[in-house]
């Protein structure tokens, strides 16, 4: 990372005019609920394509296990000194530990976001989705982690092994989970967790962590359909406006966050894991869906995420990210404020 644009950001810090955290997003929320009481989207009951889609996909995972997969995310060798320094600091800085999961740094705070430190994205550790590349830093090499936002219980996002390990490296680590998510957590010894519904926030500090809708569903085991919620999160500071899309389909939700908060420094949305389309596309974003999500939640810049980590879907892995900058241009987003980093690259915000 350039020592210059730390050092800028540091002095962006100083001088920032940035508005308080005091957001009122109720107006968000609560999340819908349908007949059997079960979480839903706003547009209603979502289609992933019948079983001629979905039984030759899982037969193509299943055989790619046995493979490799060119195009992976490059990596850059980070081993925390920074980070661990900046917390002392905070200079406004994101690092891709990679998938959903960032470290930020802000307003003082150092936190996760869908952290998975896992090999595989399954309940086993012989099975399911594998890890093409490692994480960009060793959990033993993290900063004190003041708080971890999950969007949603699946097992690429919700890695109930890593939280515990987080847990366990600080009891004073908090965990923020959509509603019905707390039990999961705490049958794995995790107790310092706080469930919210769509547009209800808690003050950590000097930032405020807000709940907020997306566009997906919940499944963990046999017949829990949508019994637990999905979310993005916001988390804004006096500094910064930080912005975590989860994992998501395009929607209108995105245009209201952003008439809400009034834009955010740095929106991470989701960029892969869009193929087939018939089974993915009201789930999961597209390159080009996800910098039009960045430009309706008002973000001056977007980091992609969710792409070129496990084996999710079948759109060759170094895709998303060639289309993710191509479509900043084309939406005159602009190619600079459209980040796909390397996994373990810290970068000022």
């Amino acid at each position: 990372m350039q020592l210059a644009a730390l050092a800028g950001a540091v002095l962006l810090v100083a001088v920032s005019a940035a508005s308080s955290p005091g957001v009122d997003a109720s107006v968000l929320g609560p999340a819908p609920r349908d007949e059997d009481g079960r979480f839903t989207n706003r547009a209603g009951p979502l289609g992933h394509g019948g079983l001629s889609v979905r039984f030759p996909f899982f037969l193509r995972r299943i055989a790619g296990s046995f493979g490799e997969r060119p195009g992976a995310p490059a990596v850059e060798q980070n081993d925390g000194v920074f980070l661990r320094e900046n917390a002392l600091h905070s200079t406004p800085t994101v690092t891709w530990i990679g998938h959903a999961t960032l470290l930020v740094q802000m307003d003082h705070v150092s936190f996760l976001t869908d952290p998975t430190w896992s090999d595989t994205a399954s309940p086993v550790s012989f099975a399911g989705p594998q890890r093409f590349v490692p994480p960009g830093v060793a959990i033993d090499d993290l900063p004190i982690i003041d708080f971890v936002v999950v969007s949603h219980n699946h097992y690429d996002h919700l890695d109930t092994g890593t939280l515990a390990a987080l847990a366990e490296r600080d009891s004073r680590t908090r965990f923020f989970v959509p509603l019905g998510n707390g039990d999961l957590l705490r049958d794995e010894g995790v107790e310092n967790v706080v469930e919210l519904d769509w547009g209800e926030s808690r003050d950590f500090r000097d930032v405020r962590v807000t709940c907020l809708p997306s566009q997906h569903w919940s499944k963990r085991g046999v017949g829990d359909d949508n019994e637990a919620l999905w979310s993005s999160w916001a988390v804004v500071g006096k500094q910064r406006r930080f912005y975590f899309a989860g994992d998501t389909g395009y929607f209108g939700g995105f245009a209201r966050i952003g008439r809400v908060f009034g834009g955010f420094d740095l929106a991470a949305v989701p960029i892969g894991a869009y193929e087939p389309k018939a089974m993915m596309q009201f789930s999961h974003m597209n390159p080009e869906e996800a910098v039009r999500a960045a430009r309706d939640v008002r973000a001056d810049r977007a980091l992609a995420m969710h792409f070129g980590t496990f084996d999710l879907s079948d759109e060759p892995l170094d895709e998303p990210p060639r289309r993710f900058r191509e479509a900043a241009e084309s939406q005159e987003f602009g190619a600079d404020a459209a980040w796909v980093l390397r996994i373990g690259e810290t970068r000022a915000f």
